[in-house]
């Protein structure tokens, strides 16, 4: 088993609630897509809400149009594979019709400890510290993971 795996957190606004008809393709996709992730190799674990209403009942900041995606994989490739590679890309690609600009970076990596399922706070921690800071070892995107793909050392 390795040392270390890869968390990921992914912040999308929703254009509309959640019962918007302008948003029911992402909606009732979203169950689809994310049993798809956790079929994938690799994958590892998925943040699915405190009141087991998968990842859409988890609110940012008491907004209930915030989707937080949290997940951990057994290293980048796995990540990269389903996350380009598999049916996923079809709705990333169609994420401006349902999700806002942001304006501000919204997607983070970071290495955690095998087994370690990270919060949604720590998880934003490390947004703000990639919004602050930049690519570093704490917190990094996809540019930052293809140079240095590999986890630190234990």
């Amino acid at each position: 088993m390795a040392d270390y795996h890869l968390a990921e957190l992914n912040i999308g606004r929703l254009r509309a609630d959640k019962d918007d008809p302008s948003v029911a393709d992402f909606m009732n996709n979203l169950d689809r897509i994310n049993g798809l992730g956790k079929r994938m190799p690799g994958f590892v674990w998925i943040m699915e809400g405190e009141t087991g209403e998968g990842n859409t009942a988890t609110m940012i900041d008491g907004d209930p149009r915030y989707i937080p995606n949290l997940t951990v994989w057994e290293n980048a490739q796995a990540l990269e594979t389903f996350v380009f590679k598999t049916l996923h890309t079809k709705f990333m690609d169609r994420r401006a019709e349902w999700f806002e600009a942001l304006g501000q970076m919204h997607f983070v990596m970071w290495w955690v400890s095998a087994g370690h399922k990270p919060t949604l706070a720590e998880a934003l921690a490390r947004l703000e510290i990639l919004r602050r800071d930049g690519d570093c070892s704490d917190a990094f995107g996809w540019d930052y993971m293809r140079k240095n793909p590999s986890p630190p050392r234990a």
